[in-house]
């Protein structure tokens, strides 16, 4: 029985948690004091235009510049030079500083990069998504598969939909006839009208659409027939939730319900352990092995280790079964965590190449109920696996953890005795520079302790020999 709960008691941080029976297989987690920008739509100005990175920046009214590339800038905005010419046009000629555009994010700030930019704008309905500057864009989406494909391509033929325009049919749309999709493709008509209005009332920047809350979304992308109930225990997000669904999809309004048990919401469904593993670097398997989750720069490491796992006959059956585990476990928690780029799972040996098939297959499988599009490799000789995950919004740890302060995120800091050699050595390189009367170090405690104790006589040779004066 599937259920979405969303918790919504602590308004610092709203929950919404995707579950099958007790196994929790999605998580959405929002903190309201960090604002997301995905997917909001900004009149932004053209700032500098970079022809070395075929792109340009835009100010949108964000700290950060947002950085728009030359191949997401609809023709709409060339100049008219640019729009004569026959073939691709060069970026300085289609488009100029100062320039006004409106633009949609497509990815958040990370780091020192700014939000990545489109001009190519969609806007997500119950149903459909439409693409009002796109007309090359549209079809059906790519989870949709065999006679409920060519239904809804025959349902898509017969809306109207203006020209220039691109239309997408979304998951939900399956089984939905032609009215309800043209009512919903109505409503976003309606909402690109507004755009177009607002656009055009105001300088550049500001903001003239704002995505939904987190439980909008999760009502507008996740709830969908095989759902049995949606659990909310704020009387306040309940409404809301009422009042969408009231006007989106009145069929459903009996599903919506309002949690008032004195037994936490998670804690009843016992999904509350299931989040913190997502927070956790080592995960545990249910056969005794375990997953080991690292972040890097260019990567995300993912290590499976047989631990405990002694179930199988031999070696081969342990590694294989373990293995088999570690797929379902591995893409649940990229789903949970919204982990994505690059990510490369070193599986444990096996040699038989059949069970290395059956293992690529299950995590081709798991991996078909997540959102996000996924691409995976094939096991190499080195039992390494490459699989890459879309980045859909910034992932758990990036929402909700701070890099730590004392190891700069690096996991490891020097010993104590390895820091006061370091010390002393830059000390005595201080003190013996010309005109150095006093040298001032600041150290932990500990530090400071090894130093005035072990290397007390260092110090005060120093100290003879420079003539300077350390404190």
């Amino acid at each position: 029985m599937k259920r979405i709960l969303i918790n919504a008691v602590q308004k610092e941080e709203v929950r919404v948690a995707m579950v099958d029976g007790q196994q929790l297989y999605d998580l959405d987690v929002e903190v309201p004091s960090r604002e997301q920008k995905k997917s909001n739509v900004y009149k932004g100005k053209i700032t500098r235009v970079e022809p070395s990175l075929e792109a340009c920046f835009v100010d949108y009214g964000a700290e950060r510049h947002g950085f728009l590339p030359f191949k997401e800038v609809s023709r709409m905005y060339f100049t008219e030079e640019a729009q004569k010419a026959s073939g691709r046009p060069d970026i300085r000629t289609a488009i100029k500083e100062g320039q006004e555009v409106v633009i949609q994010v497509e990815k958040e700030e990370r780091g020192n990069k700014g939000a990545a930019l489109t001009t190519f704008l969609s806007l997500a309905g119950r149903y459909l998504v439409l693409m009002p500057n796109n007309p090359r864009a549209g079809g059906v989406s790519r989870r949709i598969e065999g006679e409920d494909r060519n239904l809804i391509r025959e349902a898509l033929s017969q809306l109207e939909v203006p020209n220039g325009m691109g239309l997408i049919v979304r998951t939900a749309g399956v089984g939905r006839n032609t009215e309800e999709l043209q009512w919903d493709l109505n409503y976003l008509l309606q909402l690109w009208t507004a755009f177009e209005k607002a656009a055009a009332e105001r300088p550049s920047p500001f903001l003239i659409y704002q995505e939904s809350d987190v439980t909008t979304r999760a009502l507008r992308d996740y709830f969908r027939s095989d759902i049995t109930e949606v659990l909310i225990d704020s009387r306040e997000v309940y409404e809301q939730a009422m009042d969408f669904v009231q006007q989106v999809m009145p069929n459903s309004v009996n599903k919506i319900k309002y949690y008032e048990d004195t037994v936490p919401l998670f804690n009843r469904f016992q999904v509350e352990n299931q989040i913190e593993s997502a927070y956790r670097r080592e995960v545990q398997l249910p056969s005794g092995g375990a997953i080991v989750i690292d972040h890097t720069e260019a990567l995300i490491s993912i290590d499976i280790n047989s631990a405990r796992a002694t179930k199988g006959s031999d070696i081969e059956e342990t590694a294989t079964n373990t293995n088999l585990e570690a797929a379902d476990e591995v893409a649940r928690q990229l789903r949970l965590r919204d982990l994505g780029g690059l990510v490369v799972i070193d599986f444990i040996d096996m040699m038989n190449n059949r069970n290395q098939r059956a293992v690529e297959k299950r995590l081709n499988e798991a991996v078909q109920s997540d959102r996000a599009r996924v691409q995976i490799g094939r096991i190499s000789r080195f039992g390494l696996l490459e699989m890459s995950r879309q980045r859909l919004k910034p992932s758990l740890g990036e929402s909700t953890q701070i890099v730590c302060p004392r190891c700069t995120g690096q996991g490891t800091i020097r010993t104590v005795e390895s820091l006061s050699l370091s010390l002393v050595r830059i000390l005595e390189e201080e003190a013996l520079k010309n005109g150095t009367a006093r040298v001032d170090i600041q150290v932990p405690i500990d530090v400071a302790t090894y130093m005035l104790n072990e290397k007390r006589q260092v110090i005060a040779e120093i100290e003879k020999t420079s003539g300077a004066h350390v404190l």
